[in-house]
């Protein structure tokens, strides 16, 4: 009896406990709140200047979830839509990927087939008036939106191509963004496979490919899913079912509370346990691409192969929230079939300075394939077969993403008429000479942080009157910069090369014809298609 009494008295003391917790955690939250909400209303009321109330709530949303991880997202009703575009790959609009930047609206590709296509616009222009709109006149934020719309409703547009303005009619459709966007046969047995996105029509889409290169011969398979940023949890697990048995554990979610915690497990009869599979990743390969390439490894199904993937070992649910909002929030980790969690950054814990540390800081955890191969968690999914490149200097990566890069391919394209086909294409070392000299002469696009900062202390001492004898050493110290930063563009001169050819192809041949050059010229699809003819080669990588 006293023993009962005993046990029941644990029981009470740890409800309390647990309702001790909870009631304080409800009450920090609704303190926290009302204290928002009465200085927001004494904000809007006494404030010298207007307020716009939406815009600083926004904001301050946006920073408080900036202090959690880059997943977790709040997101407006436009932002609802765009997210409904993503995960479905369908919306009414003209087909053009476009940026916004300094006020300007710029074209970036043009989509195959497009209305964007068909009323002839080109990567480059710049959209000036969207209606009645001037663009200068709009914010960043919602932009796209005013290209988008239903279907067979016309937008007109005023645009700049090389200095001279046009006008132009564009009647929206409904654009179907592909998650597999190119498939092909490399040679008579081995098909390849790009997979882009993990959205609502993946899996189908992937397995018409399939099908479609099994009827033109195929025994071999190349699935890449190199940048591919993941997507739909369920059409990882469907997909990976196409190569493994039926009642098999694809991923394991653990989360805060046990209804968002779950085993996935293959449910049908798969489309091939036999055919020799080869999975290519990059270091931009996310989400539910590294589950993809982690179960199949972890069953030793396919030879990995490429650069580290990108190390995101996060779910994230979208939560309905008042007035049409939503919220993206993190809920769990997710585990491959060996137990490993592959997830690189610890957002939990950041240091005093805000610097995020790495799992993988601490050592590395190992794991055991299904026949005993050993694989690794924390960092991303590593590569069986290591592409090795050199690392990406700063500049390079200041090049890829400036104006200058993009504004040479957009040259190219006016100054040369046709190119040979996507397939015979490649660029020369002379190409890469006069990338350089443009970038010489139209340097202002490409600006390195360090020029940046000398500019701004120029600006400054001219400011306090102290530049008298700084004109001439600024000029030499700029141009000895100018020379450093060509210097390190050499040092991936092989990447620059494949982001140049895609910039230009793509212009000519659209999103196809990268495909179809990189199928002949890739490094990695050309390593992938050897190891697959090399059947002694691929069973001892997965033995090994």
């Amino acid at each position: 009896m006293k023993f009962k009494k005993w046990i029941f008295g644990i029981f009470v003391a740890g409800f309390i406990a647990i309702s001790a917790g909870f009631q304080s955690d409800f009450f920090e939250i609704a303190k926290q709140i009302d204290i928002y909400t009465t200085m927001f209303k004494e904000l809007n009321m006494y404030y010298i200047d207007e307020v716009n109330p939406g815009k600083l709530t926004s904001k301050s949303i946006n920073y408080m979830l900036s202090n959690l991880d880059p997943y977790t997202n709040f997101y407006d009703e436009q932002g609802v839509e765009d997210a409904r575009i993503r995960s479905t790959g369908e919306y009414g609009g003209i087909g053009a990927i476009s940026k916004f930047k300094n006020k300007t609206f710029t074209i970036r590709e043009i989509l195959k087939n497009s209305p964007a296509e068909k009323a002839g616009l080109k990567p480059g222009d710049k959209i000036l008036k969207i209606g009645d709109i001037e663009v200068k006149d709009f914010e960043e934020i919602g932009i796209s939106s005013l290209l988008n719309g239903l279907p067979d409703t016309r937008v007109k547009l005023k645009i700049e191509r090389q200095n001279k303005t046009l006008d132009i009619d564009v009647t929206r459709k409904k654009i179907d963004v592909s998650a597999v966007p190119f498939y092909t046969m490399i040679d008579s047995e081995v098909g390849y496979i790009s997979f882009v996105k993990f959205n609502e029509k993946a899996s189908e889409e992937l397995k018409d490919a399939y099908l479609d290169l099994i009827d033109e011969g195929m025994k071999k398979l190349i699935i890449d899913v190199r940048s591919n940023p993941g997507g739909l949890l369920n059409e990882a697990v469907e997909i990976t079912n196409f190569f493994v048995p039926k009642d098999k554990v694809v991923v394991t979610t653990k989360a805060k509370t046990k209804k968002e915690s779950a085993t996935y497990k293959t449910r049908n009869d798969p489309l091939n346990l036999d055919i020799p599979l080869t999975i290519l990743i990059n270091n931009r390969s996310a989400s539910a691409s590294e589950i993809l390439a982690g179960s199949l490894q972890d069953y030793d199904r396919a030879v990995v192969i490429g650069e580290r993937s990108f190390g995101k070992g996060l779910v994230q649910r979208y939560k309905p929230l008042s007035y049409g909002t939503q919220m993206k929030l993190t809920i769990s980790k997710y585990y491959t079939p060996s137990g490993r969690c592959i997830q690189e950054l610890d957002y939990a814990n950041r240091d005093d300075e805000g610097n995020i540390p790495k799992f993988s800081d601490a050592g590395r955890d190992t794991y055991k394939t299904a026949i005993g191969r050993t694989v690794y968690g924390g960092g991303g999914i590593l590569p069986d077969i290591d592409i090795e490149k050199p690392a990406t200097t700063k500049t390079t990566e200041t090049l890829l993403k400036s104006d200058a890069f993009f504004n040479y391919a957009t040259n190219y394209f006016y100054k040369n008429s046709t190119i040979v086909e996507a397939s015979k294409f490649s660029l020369q070392e002379e190409d890469f000479d006069e990338l350089l000299k443009y970038l010489d002469k139209n340097h202002t696009d490409f600006e390195t942080e360090t020029e940046a900062n000398f500019k701004t202390a120029l600006e400054k001492a001219t400011s306090e009157n102290l530049d008298k004898n700084l004109e001439k050493k600024y000029s030499e110290l700029l141009k000895a910069i100018q020379f450093e930063k060509f210097s390190e563009l050499e040092k991936n001169k092989n990447e620059i090369f494949d982001a140049l050819t895609e910039e230009i192809v793509k212009r000519y041949y659209y999103t196809e014809g990268v495909y179809q050059q990189k199928a002949v010229f890739d490094p990695t699809i050309l390593k992938a298609t050897t190891i697959l003819n090399n059947q002694t080669a691929y069973n001892n990588l997965l033995k090994n």
